[in-house]
Parts: C-alpha cells; structure tokens; sequence
C-alpha cells in the first residue's frame, strides 16, 4: 500500500518573494489601506493599530532585524525545497486556499480535489521600473511562458472516492477555464519548494477566506486524518507527501497564537486544533486552516524541525506570520 512518508508547512506571502529592502517600508500604502481585523478578531484600520503598538513596535522593524529576518526565511524556503527533494515523493498533495484564482462568488467550493493531469501555471507578466510588489509576484509565475505541471490523477481520484466514502462532500475539477491557471497557494510550491525537480500533485482547495462556507477547525483537522486514512489504502508501493500552503497569521502578526499553534504541531495535539478559536482564523489568519488539515496527517509522522519568523514590516506590527515545517 501507498505510505504517507513526509509533511510539510508553507508559508506563502508576497513577504517570502520580496526583496529584503522591500520589506523595510514597501508594505506600508498597501497596509494602511487594507481592513485589518485585530488580536481579538475585531474589524480595525490601521491608524487603530499604529495608536494600540507596543512601546517597542519600531525595535521590531528595526532594518537590520528585517535583514536578519529576511536571511533567515530565505535559509528555511531553502531548507523546505531539499527536504522534499530528499523524500523522493510520487506525488505530494498540497492543501490550499483559492483566492478568486479559479473560482469566484459563482462557486466557491468548501473542500474541492483537482483530479486533472496536469494543471497550468501562468506565464510571469513584463514588469517596467522598480514595482516591487509586481516584481515579488511575478516570481510566482513562469519566466518562458505557461508552464503545464504534472499532477497525479491516479491519487486524486482515490482520495475523491475515499473522501466521499468517509463523509466528505468534495466538488471535483478536472480542468482549468481558459484564461484560468493555478492560484499562488500552488504556484508558491511550484516556483519555490521544487527547485530541484517537479513532484507531481494532488491540489486540494480548502475556502479558507470567503463567508459563508468555510470549514471548521474540527472539520479541517478532519479532513486531514480522513487524507491520511485514504493514502494508506491506496495500491501501489507509493511515497506520498503533503503540504500545507499559507498562514500563519496575517495582517495582523499575532506571534503569540503562531508559536502555540507551532508547539501543538510539534506535540500533534488534536484537541487544539480541533478547538481553534474561529477569531483567529480570520482575514488572511484564515489560511491557518491549511495548517490544521495537515496537522490531522501527522499520526505516523515525527517533527524534523520547524523555522518561524514574526514578519512585522510597518510601525503598527502589521505583517504575516512565517512558519515552515517538516514532518517525516
């Protein structure tokens, strides 16, 4: 039978494909003018946050922190790409939100499996002057064009009938609508985590962000363990892997729920996963889901290490929580 013989967590904000001078300033128009949802998951603005900081917020942001900071993520992203190389995966599915990718308020599926064999990932736009922001994001995309990436089908069906079988209602695509491709949770692994060779995947959707069909912690964790169930009883002598793609939290960096939700990784504690509090999982915290789908995998798998950085860039300690993870 298959065996799930590896684990990941990933984050995957434009913060990770910025340069390290971008981060000393360059998200503060954007952060100003985003809603921001505070530690107690109440609606704010950021002028709240700015008079609500810690005496201490601007050591935080302090440029050669950020330099260090961005250093290290940069090590860990490294890290994270030559331990799934080292697995010597079959497939590797990969658990994450789509943010109007491919679907949109006409459909918007609570748990979806793309079961095609290849999916599509879209040709990286021309980028004039210095816009580090579509300069950040164009490193998600492929330099020589739209690039197909192979998926494996054989997995994604068995995790389909499985999935169904064990009380999941899954919506299914086999196919991208023309002018569609592949949402940045999946283009991130793609253009960052296989550096040293594409594994085929098995792209999961979880509606992390948009009310009202969000799954719930316990479901999320759910989810996983019934993933886990399904891989073991697949044919084949295959080595499959998951990630979880997004997270921790942001725009807000709560470090402290970041490092506990890590620790409980670390322990594989069920109940704290199971029993998240839905305040913070909202905004782009909301990805935290993936997480949990995935820690629900973890019964026969052991922590190799984990790297977390808080990733405060403006005075208000507006950020994103950046966390890498992996199990074997």
């Amino acid at each position: 039978m298959a065996r799930l013989v590896a684990a990941f967590g990933s984050s995957h904000s434009p913060m990770l494909a910025a340069r390290a001078e971008d981060w000393n300033g360059g998200f503060l128009s954007r952060d100003r003018a985003r809603p921001h949802v505070d530690l107690d998951g109440n609606p704010c603005n950021y002028d709240t946050l700015l008079a609500r900081a810690p005496g201490d917020a601007m050591e935080r942001i302090d440029p050669e922190l950020l330099a260090c900071r961005h250093a290290d993520i940069t090590t860990a992203i490294d890290r994270l790409a030559d331990d799934i190389t080292r697995s010597e995966l079959d497939a590797l599915i990969v658990v994450g939100d789509d943010q109007k990718e491919l679907f949109d308020d006409t459909n918007m599926p609570a748990i979806g499996i793309y079961y095609g064999d290849t999916i599509r990932n879209a040709a990286a736009l021309s980028v004039t002057g210095d816009d580090w922001m579509a300069l950040a994001r164009r490193r998600y995309h492929e330099p020589r064009g739209p690039a197909d990436h192979p998926c494996c089908s054989r997995l994604a069906r068995h995790l389909i009938e499985a999935l169904q079988g064990d009380g999941f209602d899954i919506s299914v695509m086999r196919g991208t609508a023309e002018g569609k491709y592949e949402g940045h949770a999946f283009s991130w692994v793609h253009r960052f985590c296989m550096k040293h060779g594409v594994v085929p995947i098995v792209p999961v959707f979880l509606n992390a962000y948009y009310p009202p069909n969000q799954p719930t912690p316990e479901r999320c964790y759910a989810l996983g363990e019934a993933i886990a169930r399904a891989v073991a009883a697949l044919p084949g002598d295959l080595r499959i892997g998951i990630l979880a793609s997004g997270g921790l939290s942001h725009f807000v960096v709560d470090e402290v729920f970041d490092r506990a939700l890590l620790d409980a990784l670390r322990r594989k504690d069920a109940t704290f996963f199971r029993n998240a509090p839905l305040v913070k999982l909202q905004s782009g915290s909301s990805e935290i889901r993936n997480w949990i789908c995935m820690a629900g995998t973890l019964a026969q798998l052991e922590p190799a290490w984990v790297a977390y950085v808080p990733g405060y860039r403006t005075p208000a300690l507006t950020g994103t929580g950046l966390a890498f993870a992996s199990f074997r």
